[in-house]
């Protein structure tokens, strides 16, 4: 019988577009995500009079989107490493600039999901006894892709 996953099983990593060897960087310390499979969908109304009535359509256009949330997170002063590469390089891309590469799957899969995407960083913030809160939302361009998960020898 199928058993639900559990969703902190998700991993979500950017690639590192100042990096010539196209380096993969996790984002952690993640509590919250959401992927909206619908997100800009464009849609043509073909309903006629053969339709008898029935709405009728036909999808013109497919996005997505992803939304991850968490806790700022550093270490000695070091930031994670995918939250400093949103917070202090894709953050601040333009035009053609602004798209790069993240990529996601859950830890029982053999393969990443790969999208091209844009990124809109999250909201941070906290009250006096809160820790700092940190999120990006990632929206698809394109269609998406998909690589097998290479293990290091």
């Amino acid at each position: 019988m199928a058993r639900p996953i559990d969703a902190r099983g998700w991993i979500f990593e950017v690639e590192d577009g100042t990096d010539p060897a196209d380096k993969w960087l996790p984002i952690g310390h993640l509590n919250s995500w959401s992927r909206n499979e619908s997100e800009n969908e464009e849609t043509a109304d073909t309903t006629t009079f053969d339709s008898d009535g029935y709405y009728e359509q036909d999808v013109m256009q497919r996005g997505a989107t992803i939304e991850i949330s968490g806790l700022y997170a550093a270490a000695n002063g070091i930031q994670d490493p995918g939250q400093k590469y949103v917070d202090n390089v894709w953050t601040y891309r333009l035009g053609a600039d602004s798209r790069n590469k993240m990529r996601y799957r859950h830890v029982t899969q053999t393969s990443w999901t790969v999208w091209e995407a844009t990124m809109s960083p999250g909201e941070q913030s906290g009250d006096t006894n809160d820790k700092t809160s940190w999120g990006a939302t990632f929206t698809r361009c394109g269609k998406p892709t998909t690589a097998p998960v290479v293990t290091a020898p």
